[in-house]
């Protein structure tokens, strides 16, 4: 089955840094495709998600927290387009994050943080194991995965709505 790879904390204040481009190059026997240098990448070939984490924690030199999701659920997400009501501004944002595992209980949303009016990430909606939000700047610097991981208690990695279209893109070439 196809899949999608996130990895989370990675390349990040070179904290378990990689280069996404050279492991997809050395995985392309799976139909593996880099996008970007935040470690997500599209797997267009038939590989189960142990295989593929096996193959991927074998070629690197420590040991990176991945979420792995069926090609078909991030295409689903996309074809659903969630983010049916954007706040009105320039500087606003949507981003996707994508848990390690879906909350057992959905807490009532929107979640805004900070609360009210000045709020610079609003979740709006959960899809399984998929957050969606908005985010605009503001003096606090709150990013969603900060956000998705307080208020949902689970480890997650976040990306820009934009990573999103472009990994279903590749996955329908």
């Amino acid at each position: 089955m196809a899949s999608v790879v996130f990895f989370r904390a990675v390349n990040v204040g070179g904290h378990q840094k990689f280069q996404p481009a050279q492991l997809a190059r050395a995985m392309a026997e799976f139909g593996v495709v880099n996008i970007g240098a935040a470690g997500t990448f599209a797997v267009r070939g038939n590989v189960s998600p142990a295989k593929l984490a096996g193959e991927i924690l074998r070629r690197l030199p420590f040991k990176p927290e991945l979420m792995i999701c069926p090609a078909r659920d991030v295409l689903a997400l996309a074809r659903i387009g969630s983010f049916r009501h954007v706040p009105a501004g320039k500087d606003v944002s949507q981003f996707v994050s994508v848990m390690q595992k879906a909350p057992r209980e959905p807490p009532e949303l929107p979640i805004e943080e900070p609360a009210g009016d000045e709020w610079e990430v609003r979740l709006v909606a959960i899809s399984g194991k998929f957050g969606l939000s908005f985010r605009r700047p503001g003096p606090k610097g709150v990013y969603p995965n900060a956000v998705v991981e307080k208020h949902l208690g689970v480890p997650a990695t976040t990306r820009g709505w934009n990573t999103i279209a472009t990994i279903c893109e590749v996955l329908e070439e």
